[in-house]
């Protein structure tokens, strides 16, 4: 049995480790602690050791001061062509002031995570689908630019903020490959008519050309042969001997391709064929 002095002394002893123990407190790296002071803010504590005055201060927060990573949910946002796509994004923030953030707001996290969403919103329902499908960069500046001043005030710094997937939603995709796939099909229709027009206008051309050059030709022919009769009337200086030579010639050539058909059978050539030619002459004179 202890005696009551010696009890009294062990009590006292005991309540000042007690009250030594309440009095000391040691921060660890990378938080910070808010002492409260009957119920009050008082002050924020370092990382390191800290004294506060036992059963008068108590630490009411620990508050971490490394960056943050905050998932922000999905959600459906409506562009301004009414378009229907799905978005999320994710923030990367800053305690700077712990008092701050305990104090000006009741969830910081709620409260980021909210004010993320409805500036989404805000800023991509001024948008059409196609800027906003291809404005990742743009939307993210004005989404940093929104909700740093807000967030400020809590004692929080946005170190930044990634949009990671902004897609239409299912219903604008199948409405997206359904357009996509007729103005693929407009286009090859387009493309076979522009080429029908084309082979069309260069078989046109190589007709005209054809026709243009049988014309020049029989010119050319017509003229050989006139040039042809005035030779040969001028050698010989006789009435019907060049008409009859060049009447000849002109019936033996028509005779040979008779002669060449594939449904000729036997080609008689008269055996006076000057005797012939003056006929026909003296036929076409009557």
């Amino acid at each position: 049995m202890f005696s009551p002095g010696l009890t009294i002394v062990i009590f006292l002893l005991f309540l000042v480790i007690i009250t030594i123990s309440m009095g000391v407190r040691i921060v660890p790296q990378g938080f910070k602690f808010v002492v409260q002071r009957l119920g009050k803010y008082h002050s924020t504590l370092a990382p390191g050791l800290n004294i506060i005055i036992p059963f008068m201060d108590t630490v009411a927060y620990k508050v971490t001061t490394k960056d943050i990573v905050m998932d922000i949910p999905s959600q459906e946002v409506i562009t301004r062509d009414n378009a229907v796509i799905v978005t999320n994004a994710v923030a990367y923030i800053n305690i700077v002031s712990p008092e701050k953030a305990v104090y000006g707001v009741e969830d910081f996290r709620m409260a980021i995570q909210t004010l993320v969403q409805t500036s989404l919103r805000s800023i991509i329902g001024e948008m059409d689908l196609d800027d906003a499908l291809s404005s990742r960069d743009r939307i993210k500046a004005r989404l940093k630019e929104t909700i740093s001043d807000d967030i400020s005030d809590w004692g929080i710094t946005l170190k930044t903020v990634e949009i990671q997937d902004i897609n239409p939603s299912d219903t604008m995709q199948h409405a997206m490959e359904e357009q996509a796939a007729a103005e693929r099909a407009r286009r090859a229709t387009v493309t076979r008519a522009e080429g029908d027009k084309t082979a069309a206008i260069l078989q046109a051309d190589g007709r005209l050309e054809a026709s243009r050059r049988d014309a020049e030709a029989k010119v050319v022919l017509a003229e050989a042969d006139q040039a042809a009769i005035n030779k040969v009337a001028e050698a010989s200086k006789s009435g019907e001997l060049p008409l009859v030579f060049l009447l000849g010639q002109r019936y033996v050539d028509a005779m040979r391709s008779m002669a060449e058909a594939n449904n000729a059978k036997i080609v008689v050539l008269p055996a006076d064929l000057p005797a012939a030619v003056r006929g026909i002459m003296g036929t076409l004179g009557k």
